[in-house]
């Protein structure tokens, strides 16, 4: 007999607990329901017409498509207790071993979340079993795990199973590889399929788009995009999806109007993924093209829509746009929240964030989890709050249990290495519940260049070369500890170490989108078609600069040269050329948003508060390390950064 998934009692269940479960859809009379002998001749009265059929003795056809039909609407409503009443009924009415039903009692078990019970109910089925079968089982174990289960089934599938995977089959298996990063098994499953007529199936494709680009092989995701012979939407999003997800987000924003180009006709999940690449590239115009578009297409009103754009909004540095759509918000979850709350955070805007975050605790009723608090403590770190951001802290251990993770303590130590608080930065490192990565070192060296504590950056630059010992970038920042604490000759053998291991600085370049076109710059540059006007805008600058009584501050400079040859290398650093340009090619007023690769130096931070003064232009520069928002000769970061 087929195995019971219920409790070990034998009898039916009474027909009143029946009425109660199972739905309205699958008891055919309009008369209230009563009570009629199971295993017996039926009663008298009333009248078998207006009994339910399923309770009635068994007959070979009418019980069993009565019961089909009734499982049938169980597994499209998902509903499992009424589902779990008929499984006792079949059982005691000796039904239970008929393959079509308990195919389908498989089907609701795996379909309401109780992958267990549908295991049992499979291996209890004689062989064969069919592909069905196979598919429901695989599919549950993909959505609800172990994912590692649904790949284990798909292989006895092909080797005890005798049956041939079809369409609905690689999908589901191919999103557990992706869920696992299973690079290996991903690629097992895509031989099998290039051998089979299951190889241009538009499913599939986006199955293997998506594995190969969760497990950062875009490219292999591009060359099965390219490979694909009917494009239709869903393998579109997948493509745009895996560049977007893997920091590309230029060529997903390239894909998005190629998209277009071919008469495809974007989704929701098509500008999700578009806005969110424009987001990360900081590619405000594009995001506001994207955002028009939805609005036409009728998606403005859905949430998931303005969420994305919430948080392209926020990372684009218009922080007050973003607060408007998160207001207008029909149901604000807990990626909205967050969204928000880290937008803040990253600006630099910490009192709104603490605002927003306690109004989330008292109004909103929403749990915080280990993002809220990753954004939090950015705030605190932003605005240099090392008190409250030790109470933050504190706070989400002690009353919401979250375990703290490495980008919590990150930034932790980040603001009490900026504080000066060196003994309780090294003390929360020795007693860290995680392993420090190089993001824990990176931010206690980064504290130690601020205030040149030469003996506690040696010691992060070693645990810093273990952890990423082709990492050049270390290895200039403590050549510059060195060089700003006078010690020119530990400066040159830190940069000889560098030679010697091929290790070579990464080059600061900062770039400026305007009328859809990015222009970037290096330090020095002279390459741009307009070099002779923008230098010339930044000379006009710097003599309106030197009337205010600026003198250039050249310690960001760390060769041993000249005074003269600092202030040269000084001035023709790349996000001041950003800058000029943006100032002579757009009309007075604009804000000016400028994205630079590595840090922005002390000198330069000093010019663009002044420039924003002269000009009376908002200026927002987006460094590797968070955003500056310059107005009237103030940043947003007040000098913390």
């Amino acid at each position: 007999m087929l195995p019971s998934v219920l409790s070990k009692s034998t009898t039916s269940p009474s027909p009143a607990h029946l009425r109660r479960l199972l739905p309205a859809s699958s008891i055919h009379t309009s008369t209230p329901l009563r009570h009629a002998p199971i295993g017996g001749a039926p009663s008298p009265s009333p009248p078998p017409a207006q009994t339910p059929s399923f309770l009635l003795p068994p007959s070979p056809s009418p019980s069993h498509n009565h019961y089909a039909a009734t499982l049938r609407s169980c597994v499209l409503s998902r509903a499992v207790r009424p589902g779990r009443q008929l499984h006792a009924r079949l059982i005691v009415s000796g039904l239970g071993l008929d393959p079509a039903l308990a195919t389908r009692l498989v089907d609701l078990y795996a379909s309401c979340g109780h992958v267990s019970h549908a295991r049992l109910l499979f291996d209890g089925m004689p062989q064969p079993r069919n592909v069905f079968l196979w598919n429901v089982l695989i599919r549950a174990y993909a959505r609800d795990g172990p994912r590692e289960a649904a790949i284990e089934t798909y292989r006895a599938m092909l080797v005890h199973g005798g049956v041939e995977p079809d369409n609905f089959t690689y999908p589901p298996v191919l999103k557990a590889c992706a869920a696992l990063l299973d690079l290996a098994a991903g690629r097992e499953v895509h031989e099998r399929v290039a051998r089979t007529r299951w190889a241009a199936d538009v499913f599939v494709r986006a199955g293997l788009v998506d594995m190969y680009a969760k497990c950062g092989c875009v490219d292999e995701a591009r060359t099965v995009f390219n490979g694909t012979t009917t494009r239709d939407v869903v393998v579109w999003n997948s493509m745009i999806a895996a560049y977007g997800q893997n920091g590309r987000p230029v060529e997903a924003l390239a894909l998005c109007r190629g998209m277009a180009a071919e008469g495809v006709a974007p989704t929701i999940a098509t500008l999700i993924s578009a806005i969110s690449a424009a987001a990360y590239a900081a590619a405000l115009p594009r995001g506001r093209e994207l955002h028009g578009y939805g609005w036409r297409r009728g998606f403005g009103s859905q949430d998931k829509l303005r969420t994305s754009l919430l948080d392209m909004y926020a990372k684009s540095g218009l922080v007050k746009v973003a607060r408007i759509i998160f207001e207008q918000l029909v149901h604000r979850d807990l990626i909205s929240w967050n969204s928000m709350i880290c937008g803040y955070g990253m600006h630099g805007h910490a009192d709104e964030a603490l605002a927003l975050f306690s109004k989330m605790r008292s109004e909103a009723q929403v749990m915080p989890d280990n993002i809220t608090f990753v954004g939090v403590l950015s705030a605190c770190n932003h605005a240099g709050m090392a008190k409250e951001a030790k109470e933050f802290f504190d706070l989400m251990i002690s009353e919401y249990s979250i375990k703290p993770t490495v980008q919590h303590y990150t930034c932790l130590v980040d603001v009490l290495g900026h504080s000066g608080k060196f003994k309780e930065a090294s003390d929360l490192i020795d007693v860290m519940l995680v392993e420090p990565d190089s993001g824990i070192w990176g931010a206690l060296l980064n504290g130690c260049k601020i205030h040149k504590n030469v003996e506690l950056a040696e010691l992060a630059l070693q645990k810093l070369i273990e952890l990423e010992p082709e990492d050049a970038g270390n290895y200039v920042l403590l050549s510059n500890i060195y060089a700003q604490s006078g010690k020119w000759e530990e400066a040159a053998r830190v940069r000889k170490v560098m030679t010697n291991r091929g290790l070579k600085k990464m080059i600061a370049c900062s770039w400026i989108e305007l009328k859809g076109k990015s222009h970037g710059f290096l330090v020095g540059d002279a390459s741009h078609p307009m070099s002779d006007e923008i230098y010339a805008e930044l000379e006009r600058l710097e003599g309106l600069m030197s009337q205010a009584g600026y003198v250039p501050d050249t310690t960001p400079v760390f060769h041993n040269v000249e005074d003269d040859e600092k202030r040269n290398m000084v001035r023709g650093h790349s996000e001041r050329l950003a800058i000029a340009f943006g100032l002579i090619s757009t009309p007075p007023g604009t804000k000016l948003l400028v994205t630079k690769n590595i840090r922005v130096c002390e000198d330069c931070h000093v010019v663009i508060k002044l420039i924003s003064q002269i000009a009376q232009r908002e200026i927002i520069i987006r460094d590797v390390n968070r955003y500056h928002h310059f107005l009237n000769g103030e940043c947003s970061c007040k000098d913390h950064w």
